[in-house]
């Protein structure tokens, strides 16, 4: 599947300190340690809908994972999946009375410019649900052969992974089996399903079903389950014990939970990443922002009124990542004010002396992604700038620079 452009990222003096990154399985802020090529799988869209703020603010969120190493001399082979067959996919599809690889196909390209225009780093590898077929059924094939999955013997033809035989099954979530139980009813799964072993046990591959599209395959016509998808793309292409596995706080479980599980069961390893880190949930007027509540703001519709994808970026990186936080239009007049003010700073033929500045961006956003913190530094540099105080003419392109390579935004 093509990715987007990515833009240039400036090369900036010294070097970005190591990134210490909140770990949802251990509850602590740990240090992550890549090698010399850092490796994170984000999970990607479900391309029913356009692109809303909650996507952008997730995807924000691993784009400065992804500039903070670069900027500390790692390379990032960054992997990101497109679900482009699931059930909500094809539900809409009916709905609409459209065409469900029509619709897949229009939203993901929907998705690429918005993401374009954000400016996020593209991943080395953007991969499909369709494309990875034969990825998920060798997978599941082998989770059979180990005991670990099973099929129904209602004919459905449906397989399902045993969560019984997991040795850490609960470990990077941390619920109780209540909490996994309400969220796994209410995230895609199906706890009342009759023959499964266990109410929590997910979908491996659904057995084709009259009227909805499926593949042959070892395991019978039909077609893979959300969390196999995951697993077999990310293990193919960046092996076990990769450094980031992340996403919205809404996937820790059961998608992440079971993604793990099934790579873990598979290979006999453990953990499937270093590091679960999940971005907080965008609200509007005090409800979560989602595609099921249609109280969505979307990218493209903001684009489409000529708000600068930079404003954007702006607004959504003043609130912290890991936070739940509401959007208004308020964020967007701050976010305006706040670049204006940046922009009047760096096209001054002088100002005081960046490389505090420099240090203090990477000092920020290595702790954790403290957007915050990081953003009132360059405040902070600008009103001194625009108070005239400083002579240093190197001064105001290197903070242009340290702004695009470190927070992304093109001034």
């Amino acid at each position: 599947m093509q990715s987007w452009p990515g833009p240039p990222i400036p090369k900036l003096p010294g070097r970005g300190f190591p990134l210490w990154l909140h770990d949802s399985a251990t509850g602590q802020v740990r240090l992550t340690a890549p090698g010399a090529t850092a490796r994170m799988y984000v999970c990607g869209i479900t391309p029913y809908d356009a692109t809303h703020l909650g996507h952008a603010a997730t995807y924000l969120a691993f784009d400065l994972v992804n500039r903070v190493w670069r900027d500390g001399g790692h390379d990032v082979h960054f992997v990101q999946n497109v679900t482009d067959i699931d059930d909500p996919l094809l539900e809409r599809a009916a709905r609409d009375h459209d065409d469900w690889m029509v619709l897949g196909m229009r939203e993901t390209a929907l998705f690429r410019e918005d993401m374009a225009a954000l400016r996020i780093l593209p991943p080395r590898d953007y991969i499909g649900a369709v494309e990875s077929i034969d990825e998920a059924v060798a997978l599941i094939v082998a989770l059979l052969d180990a005991g670990v999955a099973y099929r129904l013997d209602d004919g459905s033809g449906d397989v399902y992974y045993d969560v019984g035989r997991s040795q850490r099954f609960g470990y990077e979530s941390g619920l109780s089996t209540d909490a996994m139980l309400a969220y796994f009813a209410e995230r895609g799964g199906d706890p009342d399903r009759a023959g499964k072993r266990n109410r929590l046990d997910p979908h491996l591959w659904r057995g084709a079903r009259p009227g909805e599209p499926a593949w042959e395959s070892a395991v019978g016509p039909g077609r893979p389950g959300w969390h196999i998808e995951c697993t077999a793309i990310a293990l193919n292409r960046l092996g076990m014990g990769f450094d980031v596995q992340g996403g919205g706080s809404d996937l820790l479980f059961p998608h992440h939970e079971m993604s793990a599980a099934h790579a873990e069961s598979v290979t006999g390893d453990w953990p499937f990443a270093r590091h679960y880190v999940h971005a907080g949930m965008i609200g509007l007027a005090g409800t979560k922002m989602s595609k099921s509540r249609g109280n969505l703001v979307f990218v493209s519709r903001l684009r489409g009124d000529k708000v600068d994808p930079m404003v954007i970026r702006a607004a959504l990186l003043a609130g912290h990542y890991r936070e739940d936080r509401p959007w208004s239009g308020l964020l967007l007049d701050e976010a305006r004010g706040r670049l204006g003010r940046w922009r009047e700073a760096v096209a001054l033929d002088a100002g005081p002396d960046a490389g505090p500045l420099l240090g203090a961006v990477r000092r920020q956003l290595a702790d954790d992604l403290d957007t915050v913190n990081a953003l009132a530094a360059v405040d902070h540099w600008a009103a001194e700038a625009l108070q005239r105080r400083g002579r240093d003419a190197g001064a105001p392109p290197l903070v242009r620079k340290t702004v695009d390579a470190l927070l992304g935004i093109a001034l």
